[in-house]
C-alpha cells in the first residue's frame, strides 16, 4: 500500500499537512507535516502535491535502520534510533524524506497513517496497492 495523490484536486487547503503533523508529532505544525504542497505561481490554484512512494530507498541506505516496515507495509523511522545523519535525505526521489534540526530530533516521513486522506476534503490523496513495475 502507499499513499496516491492527484494534484488537479489539490486545493491548497493544507489540512492534509495540520492532519499529518498532528499524527506524527501531536502538533499543529504544517511545517513537520511529511507530504508537501508546492503552488505554482502565476497559474493561480494549482498546486503539485509530492508524497511517500514507500519505495525504501530511505531504509536502504540508514545506517542505524531507524528506518523501519511498519504493519500495514509502510516505512517509518522510529525516533529513538535515529543519530540524524541525514543520509536518507537525498535518497529520496520524491523529496519528501526530512531532517530539520530546528524542527526535530529525528528525520521523519510518511508512515502511512491515512490521517491526511481522512481530511482532504476534495479526494485529491488516497491510499492504494503500489503499482507494479512494468517490465
Amino acid at each position: 500500500m502507499r499513499l496516491y495523490a492527484d494534484s488537479t484536486k489539490c486545493s491548497g487547503c493544507n489540512a492534509c499537512r495540520v492532519a499529518c503533523s498532528l499524527n506524527i508529532f501531536g502538533e499543529n505544525n504544517p511545517k513537520k507535516a511529511s507530504l508537501v504542497i508546492e503552488p505554482y505561481f502565476p497559474a493561480e490554484g494549482y498546486y503539485k502535491v509530492r508524497v511517500c512512494t514507500q519505495c525504501g530507498d530511505c531504509a536502504a541506505v540508514c545506517p542505524t535502520e531507524a528506518i523501519k516496515l511498519n504493519e500495514k507495509g509502510a516505512y517509518y523511522v522510529d525516533f529513538d534510533e535515529c543519530n540524524l545523519c541525514e543520509a536518507c535525505v537525498p535518497v529520496c526521489p520524491e523529496n519528501v524524506m526530512f531532517v530539520r534540526v530546528e524542527l526535530a530530533q529525528a528525520a521523519w516521513k510518511c508512515n502511512l497513517c491515512g490521517d491526511c486522506v481522512a481530511v482532504c476534503g476534495t479526494d485529491a490523496l488516497f491510499i492504494a496497492e503500489k503499482e507494479i513495475a512494468q517490465a
